[in-house]
């Protein structure tokens, strides 16, 4: 498969949540394209272990110096969302875990000597709530927000990414939709397909917005820096832009249809539907995620002229659930 190409020249990367699925997909993508990367982590040793040593790994973003090159940063960082419930204890960690380590960028941000070009900071579609079955309206960057938890960490998250504008780095929040790639989410809900026993969860009307996990990382390599213009902007102390990009594929569909489409992949029946009851006993407000969902749309990257290798779902997933060549470590 054609190496991702981020930058002509070598870069110096700075990479949160490195060692989460779509951390280590993309630090070895960056690796392979010729740039250097250092990773914060709260386990350097891990971080080290994970990347064969290929990478800088720091436990704090008090222990980078200030005149420390770093071009790019990209935060992914932020405690899994899904799993316990939300109890206000939780809500509280995974609001730390996303805004704490944010604020932390930004206060280096402010003291470096030389300031990157660009924030990619993560963020999620949850940012536009919870689209109720029957509403097929299609959400823009532009669509609003809503005063639900899982709304109002992303807007928190993303309010403090937003200040490393005032010292003139560029912003761009990505709003992630499902990620299908070989790790994440993927694996497990291919699992009852391939034991005979998939189907459609809840009533198979909520949409699901998802992206391939190649197109995510060419969407961020789409971002990247060009040329001088963006260093002289990433020098300049004036405020520089906060943009806001949906990553998702174009063909967002039903889940009863994603459902259809992985049994069709995988040669396996899809006639046993999961219902929705035991889902918001276990999960309560949580279970939004999976029985509600969004109709997301890519707006702002295909407006910048960005075109995806997997656009539909099908295609995505005959992809993923192909055997893998040893060479191919992306998704």
């Amino acid at each position: 498969m054609t190496p991702i190409r981020f930058a002509d020249d070598g870069q110096h990367v700075l990479v949160t949540g490195a060692t989460g699925f779509i951390g280590q997909e993309l630090v070895r993508a960056l690796l392979d394209d010729g740039h250097t990367v250092t990773v914060l982590s709260r386990d350097p040793g891990r971080a080290l272990s994970t990347f064969d040593g290929r990478v800088t790994a720091i436990g704090s973003m008090a222990s980078l110096p200030g005149d420390h090159r770093v071009d790019v940063i990209v935060n992914l960082a932020g405690a899994r969302i899904l799993g316990a419930r939300w109890s206000e204890r939780r809500k509280e960690a995974l609001l730390q875990s996303r805004v704490g380590t944010t604020r932390s960028l930004v206060e280096w941000i402010a003291r470096s000597t030389r300031k990157p070009a660009l924030l990619l900071n993560g963020s999620a579609i949850g940012y536009y709530g919870v689209q109720r079955q029957g509403d097929d309206t299609p959400l823009s960057e532009n669509s609003p927000p809503q005063p639900v938890f899982m709304s109002l960490l992303c807007q928190a998250w993303e309010a403090e990414a937003a200040k490393a504008a005032d010292h003139g780095v560029r912003v761009a929040c990505m709003r992630f939709g499902l990620v299908l790639g070989h790790q994440g989410a993927l694996p497990m809900m291919l699992l009852p397909f391939k034991l005979g026993l998939g189907g459609r969860t809840g009533t198979g009307r909520q949409w699901l917005s998802w992206i391939h996990i190649r197109d995510l990382l060419r969407g961020m390599a789409h971002l990247w820096p060009r040329g001088k213009a963006d260093e002289d902007d990433a020098d300049n102390a004036s405020p520089a832009a906060v943009h806001a990009y949906n990553f998702v594929a174009p063909g967002a569909i039903h889940q009863a249809a994603f459902a259809s489409a992985v049994a069709r992949v995988l040669h396996r029946p899809a006639l046993l539907p999961a219902p929705a009851w035991p889902l918001r006993m276990a999960l309560g407000e949580q279970s939004d995620l999976v029985l509600e969902g969004q109709r997301v749309v890519p707006t702002a990257l295909t407006a910048s002229g960005f075109v995806f290798d997997y656009p539909d779902i099908r295609t995505a997933l005959a992809s993923l659930c192909a055997p893998r060549p040893s060479v191919d470590r992306v998704g």
